[in-house]
């Protein structure tokens, strides 16, 4: 027999930790967490925003990326992500990830070679995906996904709950405005 499946509807299941993908300060007073498929065409549209939104509110959120691969409408989108965690294991997540979403017109049969060719990762990355040596930890982001309510992509989460407002920047801003404490410190 099975375990039931938990969800948390509105709510963040599994806690951001040092596992996870962080952009920006540690200790950030907000936490932003992204719930994204490198496929999907609102991820991409969505991800310059996430970037703005780091850049303005530098010292109070942090960002932080779940892989949630739609793969029955997105096909590239599982490989994708365990290029970004192959590439993360070489210390270069991030500009995998920012790659990844700009050349997203790109991802068909060659996109890990070339991938590995612009960003100067290793040879050995390409055999880690056709490998899957990181899907485990893709799968392990989308299965919190559901477990949180995530049901499409991009889905973000403001201090653990979820964010079912838009996505354009003055959204996301003042979401995390809304969020930061006005002492600025931590919420816990």
């Amino acid at each position: 027999m099975s375990t039931p499946l938990h969800v948390t509807m509105g709510r963040l299941a599994a806690p951001v930790d040092a596992n996870d993908h962080i952009r920006g300060e540690w200790r950030a007073p907000v936490t932003l967490v992204e719930y994204g498929d490198y496929q999907c065409p609102y991820c991409r549209a969505a991800h310059p925003v996430v970037q703005d939104l780091l850049r303005l509110r530098a010292r109070a959120v942090r960002v932080v990326y779940r892989h949630f691969p739609l793969t029955n409408v997105h096909p590239r989108a599982e490989p994708a992500a365990e290029l970004a965690e192959a590439a993360g294991v070489h210390g270069q997540f991030w500009p995998t990830h920012d790659w990844l979403f700009v050349n997203q017109d790109r991802l068909g049969d060659e996109f890990v070679a070339e991938a590995i060719r612009a960003i100067g990762l290793p040879d050995s990355v390409a055999r880690d995906i056709e490998e899957h040596r990181h899907l485990d930890r893709v799968q392990r982001d989308f299965v919190s996904g559901i477990r949180s309510g995530v049901n499409g992509t991009p889905t973000f989460f403001v201090n653990d709950i979820r964010h079912d407002g838009g996505y354009g920047l003055a959204e996301l801003l003042a979401a995390v405005d809304s969020a930061t404490p006005a002492s600025g410190s931590p919420r816990v």
